[in-house]
């Protein structure tokens, strides 16, 4: 009987190029399809909430895939993580519906994005922060996120992407959208019903150009209400990005 079973998996993207198998690189995708292959001795298609890009971190990604071995769910999670590189572990398998699908069926997202704003950015720290620590107005950054709370049309913070094509709505809805200092890090945290490419980045992008004094409220503001006029075109580095969780009904 095929299962199809949902997984959480927490994973350090650096040497990733990012979630989507990609011929000849090393990626999220490709590497959970590689081990469960080899535990149900033929091919197994993962998928997952979305594409995470090269680089780029997750606490709890999740993905999908439909076996027919019958090991148990904790002792796959044990033989997948005997066999995954180090900097992928699987922190929870579980059964699921056989119609269970971990993008389309996802409500919520939510993202964060660390910048480390000391002169000094420890090397411990460098792979997962965007060290900027020239000077910042926090208070202009941190302010300027709540602007993009709400249904809007974020065509000026998404990159180009295959399926444009197709006409999609770049429409999406932002539940939270938040910036606090902690200790040496300015931390963005925000959650919405689903993201474009890039999107998170040229969001905090565009919060950066607030705190330099380059983009007023007015101007970010005006992003939102005519997307089509230009592009942000400011996304920050990936290392600072983490995929923190994905909500279901």
């Amino acid at each position: 009987m095929p299962r199809r079973l949902k997984f959480t998996i927490s994973y350090d993207g650096t040497e990733y190029h990012g979630w989507q198998v990609q011929p000849g690189l090393a990626t999220i995708q490709g590497t959970l399809e590689e081990v469960l292959s080899q535990i149900e001795g033929t091919r197994v298609d993962v998928v997952g909430s979305g594409r995470t890009d090269a680089g780029v971190h997750a606490l709890a990604q999740v993905a999908a895939a439909t076996l027919h071995n019958p090991i148990p769910t904790m002792n796959l999670r044990k033989a997948m993580n005997r066999l995954l590189p180090r900097d992928i572990r699987v922190l929870e398998v579980r059964e699921a519906a056989a119609d269970f699908h971990p993008r389309f069926q996802a409500v919520a997202k939510t993202y964060e994005y660390r910048i480390y704003r000391e002169e000094i950015c420890p090397p411990f720290e460098r792979r997962y922060v965007h060290h900027h620590p020239y000077p910042l107005d926090e208070r202009a950054f941190c302010e300027a996120a709540s602007l993009y709370e709400g249904t809007h049309d974020f065509t000026a913070f998404a990159a180009a992407d295959e399926k444009d094509s197709l006409g999609a709505t770049k429409a999406r809805t932002i539940f939270s959208s938040t910036a606090r200092r902690e200790g040496a890090r300015l931390v963005y945290r925000v959650r919405g019903s689903g993201f474009l490419k890039h999107m998170v980045r040229n969001l905090v992008g565009g919060l950066l150009e607030a705190g330099k004094g380059n983009l007023t409220l007015q101007d970010l503001a005006a992003l939102l209400r005519n997307p089509a006029a230009r592009k942000l075109g400011y996304a920050v580095p990936a290392c600072g990005l983490f995929l923190i969780g994905v909500e279901y009904e």
